[in-house]
């Protein structure tokens, strides 16, 4: 088991299928941890990227895909026995059940057919088994308490009181997302959780503490901010900015909105939001000694004709990846897929050839070292035509 799964653990499912976690003006991984940050431009293979970009390029070039890296987790995270596994990986290349029948040596075409039908029948039961979990917290009085002073979206845990949030961000934010003002129409809604938060707080201002709603009025009202009115509803009632009858035949302005303007309590509540800051800071500490990474330059070593593919990176853990893609036919060398398909797995082995050692030298370039490292073992094994699955040197 990984223990990057840390990451998808703190991730949203939309995060997860994304592959990465925007957090300000960084980019984590939530297959690695390895992280990105906006105003750094990345080179690779002389093509210079940008943050988010970049972020994309080494998804694809260390884990192949999300879909890759997710399918090759333990079965004790994904819940997937080995047959579903495979067969999942077939369907992803959008192979016919003959041709899947063909190249996993099960059954019959009826059999895949059979077995697809069990797939979706599990995302069916997934989907009842996730909205139980969702209308549970609202009834459960046993709950942890996090159920109740927490907001979750798409299985991620947001705390609104964790948002560290000054005035000057305030403005900010709804100087950015209401271009005619706070009492106009929103831009989008397509933002990181801190700015929905400050946004919806002022979208509550439009409901009149004194009364109650129909579903069709709250409607009425949020069409006027966005399109997408049905989303900011539920993330209203989420935030618990608004209340509402368990049939949804009334709304009423929340109890959390009234914390904008009371008072009362202040310091408490800030005092219990620095507290959960200093607490979630700790979490992320701890999750980033399990990922401990080491950066390095590695070899896949074509046993049969001495043939080698090189290549580096900043977190050799990674490297189980290599095979992954090897295996699905997916490998960004297409010499090097070719003759995996030719020889075998059994004729290739994946090998570190070299483990960057750590310097505390504050002029220290982690990404230069490991360039040169790389260059180093190209002047060395010359992996070029019969020695390797480079191109001409």
């Amino acid at each position: 088991m990984k223990s990057s799964e840390s990451w998808l653990q703190t991730a949203s499912l939309e995060e997860i299928k994304r592959g990465y976690m925007e957090e300000g003006a960084a980019y984590t991984c939530v297959c690695c941890g390895y992280r990105t940050e906006a105003g750094i431009i990345y080179p690779e293979e002389g093509v210079l990227y940008e943050a988010a970009r970049y972020m994309r390029v080494h998804i694809e070039k260390i884990h192949g895909s999300v879909f890759e890296y997710l399918l090759e987790l333990d079965k004790s995270v994904t819940g997937l026995s080995d047959v579903q596994r495979g067969l999942l990986a077939q369907f992803h290349e959008g192979k016919k059940d003959v041709e899947v029948q063909k190249a996993l040596g099960i059954g019959s075409a009826s059999t895949i057919r059979n077995h697809r039908f069990v797939l979706k029948e599990k995302e069916r039961q997934a989907k009842i088994f996730l909205a139980l979990m969702e209308l549970l917290k609202s009834k459960d009085t046993q709950a942890p308490a996090e159920w109740v002073s927490s907001v979750t979206r798409h299985g991620h845990t947001i705390h609104p009181g964790s948002f560290d949030i000054t005035e000057q961000d305030r403005e900010k934010v709804l100087n950015k997302y209401f271009s005619e003002g706070t009492g106009g129409p929103l831009t989008t809604f397509h933002m990181q959780q801190k700015h929905k938060y400050i946004v919806l707080t002022e979208i509550a201002k439009r409901f009149d503490p004194e009364r109650q709603y129909s579903e069709k009025q709250v409607n009425e009202l949020l069409k006027e901010v966005h399109d997408d009115y049905v989303e900011i509803r539920r993330y209203l009632v989420d935030y618990r900015l608004l209340e509402r009858e368990p049939d949804g035949s009334r709304y009423w302005l929340g109890s959390h909105t009234d914390e904008q303007s009371a008072g009362d309590g202040k310091q408490e509540r800030k005092e219990k939001g620095e507290q959960e800051n200093m607490d979630r800071r700790k979490e992320l500490q701890e999750q980033a000694k399990e990922v401990k990474t080491e950066a390095g330059v590695y070899q896949i070593r074509n046993e049969r004709n001495g043939k080698v593919y090189i290549d580096s990176t900043l977190n050799l853990k990674t490297i189980n990846g290599q095979r992954f893609m090897l295996q699905m036919g997916s490998h960004l060398n297409r010499r090097l897929q070719a003759e995996w398909n030719e020889y075998g797995e059994n004729a290739f082995v994946i090998e570190v050839l070299e483990t960057l050692k750590p310097d505390d030298n504050p002029y220290y370039d982690p990404k230069d070292a490991l360039a040169k490292c790389l260059n180093r073992w190209f002047e060395q094994l010359e992996p070029y035509g019969d020695q390797g699955y480079h191109g001409n040197k």
